[in-house]
């Protein structure tokens, strides 16, 4: 019983708690036996408020047994992204400068959630503040993908989305600067969504206009993941950003006719984001499938020239003026790549950033004019498969040598400077069962499109439905770091 609570849909368990086919601590009750079985191989979730959780489950039970009004959460287990600040309890944004954090209050998605009726059960892992796209840190150590134990489960939002393919949540947060919701999301089989800066508006946020860090839902099916933001979305004075559409509809049935949508898909993003062999291959149906649905589909990209400066330049900026005096106070006690990263940010000049948002205007107005002529962009999510988990990014893309841990993300982080919603849901698998993501872009602030093309393609492709076998060749049994 509990494995077939663990595996249903969020929309199937909330329609069976309001039912009461199901109670708020059975559910959850599933859920921590289920993280209790499978973490200590996966390592995925890093802090656990298991009586709590059932404290919360007990409550909301009496709370629908009274009558009064739940939220569309009500009783739904979930695990907040351990860069996210949940009140009361342990977040280290993966440093050990953080290791004993305990926050007194919830960041904005996570109060979101919670108002939502949704049941804390814990946290899940990232990378040192959540650079790069694979989960390690020398505070809980390396998340490994549960397709395959001795592979990368990306990141940074690696921790959740391994937690939701291995069963111990429905749903989860997570963000994405360069693909952390994206590449995690692709990795484990999963789907990730990156919303339109301001979609899901943050509090608190040091650099509250800044468009290239965004946050978002994830879970194992689209119509899941558009539940959650529904939840998500919505307007809020603390973000100048903030898009003053209400998230409500994000609720309503994608169900959606396909024929004549125009389709671009380009595997490589006209050369500048080449993929290897594998996910090639893997993906090489992905137009038929479109087609068949009655897209009308063309090979075709949008210049994107200038996206890497853009990307890397206000990347640079944005971890120099957060970190920065972290950099001053503690070194020795930040990962080289992070430093790297902060020193690259303290380098620029005024009129580097300043270069950077030109440049990044004009990405926008030709992502614009491009979906005048298009209704989605169709592309590979990572350029790469599931690489070695004791690396710390893939080496080299069949051969081609990829210089810094920033380099084999092009396929998600050329996205991102475009300001476009953009999700992530299985394409397909290698044949040695490795996950394989497709991203679909839209328009800016076209989410409702986006999930409704995904939801399409996955009812047509049932890649989604394929769990993991939750062994490996030779992984450690504890899930730990081994560097």
């Amino acid at each position: 019983m509990d494995e077939e609570i663990t595996y249903r849909s969020a929309r199937d368990l909330a329609r069976m708690l309001r039912a009461r086919e199901v109670s708020a601590r059975e559910v959850v009750g599933a859920h921590l036996a289920r993280i209790e079985a499978v973490n200590p191989r996966v390592n995925a979730v890093v802090t656990l408020c298991a009586e709590r959780a059932m404290d919360e489950a007990a409550a909301a039970d009496e709370r629908l047994a009274s009558g009064a009004e739940v939220g569309p959460l009500h009783g739904l287990p979930v695990a907040h992204k351990d860069a996210h600040e949940t009140a009361g309890v342990r977040t280290t944004f993966g440093s050990p400068l953080f290791a004993g954090n305990v926050p007194r209050r919830d960041e904005l998605v996570v109060e979101r959630m919670r108002a939502a009726g949704a049941i804390t059960v814990g946290k899940t892992n990232t990378p040192e503040f959540s650079a790069g796209s694979h989960t390690f840190n020398p505070v809980f150590g390396l998340t490994r993908n549960p397709y395959d134990l001795t592979r990368s489960a990306g990141g940074s939002s690696g921790g959740a989305a391994a937690a939701l393919a291995a069963g111990m949540h429905p749903l989860c947060d997570g963000s994405d600067m360069g693909g952390s919701l994206r590449n995690p999301a692709a990795f484990n089989n999963v789907v990730g969504l990156r919303p339109s800066p301001g979609r899901v508006p943050r509090h608190p946020a040091p650099l509250g206009w800044s468009t290239l860090g965004v946050q978002g839902p994830m879970a194992r099916e689209v119509a899941d993941a558009a539940l959650l933001l529904s939840v998500m979305a919505g307007p809020d004075p603390r973000s100048p950003i903030a898009v003053p559409e209400p998230g409500a509809g994000f609720a309503e049935p994608l169900e959606r006719d396909l024929r004549g949508l125009r389709v671009a898909w380009t595997p490589d993003l006209g050369g500048a984001a080449v993929c290897e062999r594998a996910v090639v291959e893997a993906l090489a149906p992905v137009p038929r499938v479109l087609a068949d649905l009655g897209c009308v589909v063309a090979e075709d990209s949008p210049d994107l020239r200038d996206a890497d400066e853009v990307f890397r330049t206000l990347r640079a900026w944005a971890f120099e003026v957060s970190l920065g005096g972290l950099l001053d106070s503690a070194r020795d006690r930040l990962k080289p790549s992070l430093v790297w990263n902060i020193e690259q940010g303290r380098a620029l000049s005024g009129a580097d950033v300043g270069r950077a948002e030109v440049l990044h205007t004009r990405i926008y107005h030709r992502m614009r004019r491009f979906f005048e002529r298009y209704d989605v962009l169709v592309l590979p999510v990572s350029q790469v498969v599931p690489f070695d988990a004791g690396l710390e990014y893939p080496p080299d893309i069949d051969g081609v040598v990829q210089e810094t841990y920033l380099d084999w993300m092009r396929s998600c982080s050329h996205i991102t400077v475009t300001a476009c919603p953009a999700v992530s849901v299985p394409g397909g698998f290698t044949p040695e069962g490795l996950p394989v993501g497709v991203q679909i872009v839209g328009p800016h602030l076209a989410e409702r499109r986006v999930l409704e093309v995904a939801h399409a393609f996955e009812r047509a492709t049932g890649f989604g439905k394929r769990r993991p076998p939750l062994c490996g060749r030779g992984a450690p049994a504890n899930g730990q770091n081994t560097r």
